[in-house]
């Protein structure tokens, strides 16, 4: 049984590994073929979870399902802005148009491809699911962003939303 799920009182579901897919860049597939009824996949997105293992699960009362996510399920297509300085308040729609504030309960990281050195900008829509966040908005993100020296000395470049500056990245030794 998977860890981290919320179980159904009084059952025990059923649990299979479904025929479904979510693409990195959001497009959701079942059989191999794309779901392109955008109801369908918001439908789906509503029972998706992540377990602690990281695997992903469509979850209803009487079963459970795998999926493969070949990123994030989710991708971060715009970002509106609110506001400056710690008081700013950065917005972001997701493709399936989940709209959410980045902050305490939202945070954005960044992963760094240790291969190319790219950065890849994530942001968390809900409980451990996160949103890829497309290259055009995170340039946005860096455009908007300021440096600041670290406690250790570093300078880092980031940007701030409700209240907590998020490091986008470090910049080489001064």
């Amino acid at each position: 049984m998977p860890s981290g799920l919320p179980v159904a009182l009084g059952r025990t579901p059923t649990l299979e590994q479904y025929d479904i897919r979510i693409a990195r860049d959001g497009t959701w597939f079942h059989n191999g073929d794309p779901i392109r009824r955008i109801e369908l996949a918001k439908l789906f997105s509503t029972v998706l979870r992540r377990d602690d293992d990281g695997d992903y699960w469509l979850i209803t009362p009487v079963e459970r399902g795998r999926i493969v996510v070949d990123d994030a399920p989710f991708v971060a297509v715009e970002m509106t802005v609110a506001g400056s300085g710690a008081d700013q308040v950065l917005s972001f729609r997701s493709n399936l148009d989940h709209w959410v504030e980045a902050g305490p309960e939202h945070p954005i990281r960044v992963a760094v491809n240790p291969e190319t050195g790219e950065p890849a900008p994530y942001i968390e829509i809900r409980s451990r699911l996160e949103a890829r966040i497309l290259r055009p908005v995170f340039y946005d993100m860096v455009e908007r962003s300021e440096t600041r020296r670290t406690e250790t000395g570093e300078s880092e470049v980031g940007l701030w939303s409700n209240k907590v500056f998020f490091t986008l990245g470090r910049l080489p030794g001064d």
